[in-house]
């Protein structure tokens, strides 16, 4: 596990054919297709390698089925596990487009419409597929020959690939799709130029191939050569190499929240005066920033710092940044209460402020002492995705749609507690009358906002309610409960 406990993401993507359609697996029958014109979640395909084998993968279907090839050319989507016929080579071109290649008989995968089978013996545009990237476009990027992650380096200008854990905002990358390619978005809204330099506005210099090589990513610019590390602080721009090595590789690994804690005495919470925690720093630093990562069966959360220790409850309700590893006494429940969050300890007491500043967890309910701000840190850019797809601007209305398959970046600024959300026009969310979300509002509306899954938050605005998607895919702000379309993958 890299030093940031985060496994690589499972690479899931959509595949486009020479016709511009996904290909499709049905729920009614297992049957196949390439007929959609966009990606949704039966489009999605999951990437699995062979232990023994790298170069041989498997392509799993949203319904957990295999991708698989008979002798004759004839392709099915029904197997429940990996079998000899599931088994396939990819052949990458030098457009970023990759052929199937059937591993057992050798034939080529392609086709449109109902009409797919594997029996190409050489590659023609029909078997030819465009790979769009499923995966939540924010993610921290690590070099896996130098073991370090890449931020924005402001005072150089460049994105640099030299920190051990990815710390801040800085360390989020966004990935743009564009027509086929893919852009590296820092968190100031530049784009990574094949020189290293960060512009502007996106083009030809911006533009990169992703390619998988043994389950890694290379990017590929517009001359053919691929992104790498250079020099002492790793400065990310295009090589000399037109075949990627290890230097070319890297991983997209999830990007965990980071918040600051603002206590009831108007001071940060901190690590600066050594392991005990206390809220008595007036400026954010990374002393003062903590990584929430969310357990998944549990929900509860373990606050992370920027040396790597855990939170953790030690004798007599004391609060130390000590532990080295997760364990009961360093999982802590979140209650959220709308503009101010409670923090419960393995001992069942309330996390609360002494008047030094001190965190001890010693309270039986909530006062104005238990109660901390939380500001999550780094998603200045906001692009979220339900469980229909994502958020994204309606076509002809004020509206908020919840179920695109491309996204708008949205920015997230934090005002007292709350969020305001705005559009790349400068308008900001509001919830009208009749419990629609609009993206027209001339004036800020605040929403709250709740990490409550691994991965996954919900929406509150200013009514209390949830912003939901509906079955239409309208964003709505009226959810009285928590359901799955009220949780967002950011």
């Amino acid at each position: 596990m890299p030093a940031n406990g985060n496994r690589p993401l499972k690479l899931q993507f959509g595949l486009i054919n020479h016709e511009g359609r996904y290909l499709t697996a049905e729920a009614f029958g297992f049957k196949l297709n390439a007929s959609a014109p966009s990606l949704k979640k039966k489009q999605i395909w999951t990437l699995e390698q062979d232990p023994q084998d790298p170069q041989v993968v498997y392509l799993r279907s949203h319904l957990g089925r295999y991708l698989a090839s008979d002798k004759d050319g004839r392709v099915t989507c029904e197997a429940d596990g990996q079998n000899a016929d599931c088994r396939f080579l990819i052949v990458a071109q030098s457009n970023g487009s990759w052929a199937l290649q059937s591993e057992p008989h050798l034939r080529f995968f392609g086709g449109s419409r109902d009409h797919l089978s594997c029996f190409a013996q050489l590659i023609t545009d029909a078997e030819l597929w465009a790979v769009h990237l499923a995966l939540h476009p924010q993610a921290n990027l690590l070099s896996v020959a130098r073991k370090r992650y890449a931020h924005l380096s402001m005072e150089d200008g460049e994105i640099a690939v030299d920190m051990n854990i990815p710390w801040g905002v800085a360390a989020l990358l966004t990935l743009v799709y564009q027509e086929g390619k893919y852009c590296l978005k820092t968190c100031d809204s530049r784009f990574l130029s094949n020189d290293g330099k960060l512009v502007t506005q996106s083009g030809r210099a911006t533009a990169y191939t992703l390619e998988l090589k043994c389950g890694k990513l290379a990017f590929k610019d517009c001359e053919g050569k691929y992104l790498s590390p250079m020099g002492p602080t790793g400065t990310l721009r295009s090589g000399r190499c037109s075949k990627p090595g290890k230097d070319e590789l890297f991983d997209l690994e999830e990007s965990h929240p980071q918040v600051v804690l603002t206590a009831a005495n108007g001071r940060y919470v901190s690590i600066r005066q050594g392991v005990s925690l206390a809220a008595n720093q007036e400026d954010e630093t990374d002393m003062e920033t903590f990584q929430m990562e969310i357990d998944k069966e549990t929900r509860k959360c373990t606050f992370r710092t920027s040396q790597g220790n855990y939170w953790d409850l030690v004798a007599h309700g004391g609060i130390q940044s000590s532990a080295t590893e997760v364990s009961a006494t360093s999982m802590f429940s979140v209650e959220w209460l709308g503009h101010k969050v409670a923090l419960k300890a393995n001992n069942g007491k309330y996390i609360c402020t002494k008047k030094n500043g001190q965190l001890l967890a010693v309270s039986d309910s909530i006062g104005e002492d238990e109660q901390l701000t939380l500001k999550l840190i780094n998603r200045p850019m906001l692009i979220l995705r339900g469980e229909n797809g994502f958020i994204c601007h309606h076509k002809n209305s004020n509206l908020l749609d919840g179920s695109r398959s491309v996204y708008d970046i949205f920015s997230l600024q934090f005002s007292n507690g709350a969020y305001h959300i705005r559009g790349v026009d400068g308008r900001f969310w509001y919830v009208n009358s009749s419990g629609l979300v609009c993206s027209d509002g001339e004036v800020p509306e605040d929403f709250t906002v709740e990490l409550l899954e691994h991965g996954r938050l919900a929406i509150r605005g200013k009514n209390r309610k949830y912003l939901r998607g509906d079955q239409g895919g309208t964003l709505k702000g009226d959810g009285l409960s928590l359901s799955s379309s009220a949780l967002w993958e950011y």
